[in-house]
């Protein structure tokens, strides 16, 4: 789950690292107020979940409080790469003399965050690392020992950061690690980290993206997800425990299992067929959640055909029959389906689509078929 800028500029600041003053606001008014109690110049920053704020003058610079508003009318409701922007920062200017790139992130080869900065900050990592990687420096994390300050130190003398500025350098690295630790980030990065005009060290920019999969420890963090990313039907699946993301074809999908789900979209396109979604209904799915499933797949009006794909180990293949038999009498399909059972309880789930006078098929091949023909 990714933050916004100001999100995560908020959660650095709770940890001790310091970032400029300044506040959100949704309306042109909100942003004069906050301006002017700042004082002096100010940066408006569009408040997107996407990179090229700027290029895509997201990012504007204002005198004062007044100027601030008129950036801020501006910004608001600006389209940045299919993102409406519903929300600007108002932060205090900086006299900025040198910008360091400062991140930490998993790396699954060698099983440990690691932490990289760069003198080339300010500038899109990716393209530094793949134009002159030798201008980033990496130090490995261990697990249990956590990150050391010799690694930070070591890290500060290969971007050529004045010696007076290694302390801090040291406490802003161990603040962004022990935020990354504990909300189960895979990503927390500040880009640019600035050396100010008066020499003090300075997060102006923030980002953070959290693991999905950690957020029910994470308490209020799962408050922060921001609903514009969503679908009403991705937000209702997640309420539900589905996992599902809307495609552009014309078959929709119910499978139990990631793996399953993609071998069977796979299946549909290998014969000609386009899938409208991928929805995973998990392990041990009831039949209110297989109707939720059902619920969710109808509500795109695109969707001709329905499959179903079931293996049944965990997931009992009669209760899926009973949530497909629920959800036709709940909802009223209007859209004709195709079921394949197999596993734990398959005749006993076989017999309830009998009764609802639903095709059945025999493998994953059949269903495809079948599916692609009704949708033609």
């Amino acid at each position: 789950m990714k933050l916004h800028e100001y999100q995560s500029k908020r959660l650095f600041s709770e940890y001790g690292i310091p970032i400029p003053d300044g506040d959100i606001a949704s309306t042109a008014t909100e942003a004069v107020d906050i301006a002017s109690g700042l004082g002096g110049k100010v940066v408006v920053k569009a408040q997107v979940l996407v990179g090229g704020r700027g290029k895509a003058g997201g990012v504007k610079i204002a005198e004062d409080g007044i100027e601030a508003g008129a950036c801020a009318e501006k910004i608001l409701g600006m389209d940045i790469s299919g993102l409406t922007v519903r929300k600007v920062l108002i932060d205090e200017a900086v006299d900025i003399d040198t910008e360091i790139y400062l991140g930490i992130t998993n790396d699954r080869l060698k099983k440990c965050p690691v932490i990289m900065a760069s003198a080339a900050g300010g500038i899109d990592i990716e393209e530094v690392a793949a134009d002159t990687p030798e201008m980033i420096v990496r130090e490995h994390i261990h697990p249990f020992l956590g990150l050391k300050s010799y690694q930070t130190r070591n890290m500060a003398v290969s971007i050529k950061l004045p010696e007076h500025l290694w302390k801090k350098f040291d406490d802003i690295c161990q603040s962004l690690h022990s935020v990354y630790k504990t909300s189960d980030a895979t990503l927390a990065e500040i880009n640019p980290l600035v050396v100010t005009n008066e020499g003090n060290l300075l997060a102006v920019d923030g980002k953070m993206v959290l693991d999905e999969n950690a957020l029910g420890r994470q308490g209020d963090l799962e408050q922060l997800r921001d609903a514009d990313l969503e679908t009403v039907e991705e937000s209702e699946a997640r309420r539900y425990g589905l996992s599902y993301v809307a495609l552009d074809g014309d078959i929709g999908c119910m499978v139990n299992g990631a793996g399953l789900a993609m071998g069977t979209m796979d299946i549909i396109k290998y014969f000609g067929g386009e899938p409208a979604n991928f929805l995973d209904i998990g392990g041990g799915a009831s039949a209110e959640k297989v109707s939720a499933a059902l619920r969710i797949i109808l509500k795109d009006g695109r969707v001709k055909v329905l499959l179903i794909n079931i293996f049944g180990g965990i997931t009992r293949c009669d209760e899926v029959a009973k949530g497909v038999v629920h959800a036709i009498d709940e909802v009223g399909v209007d859209v004709p389906m195709v079921v394949r059972l197999v596993g734990t309880n398959e005749e006993e789930g076989r017999e309830l689509l009998a009764s609802a006078k639903l095709a059945t098929a025999s493998s994953l091949a059949d269903a495809a078929q079948k599916a692609i023909a009704l949708a033609a």
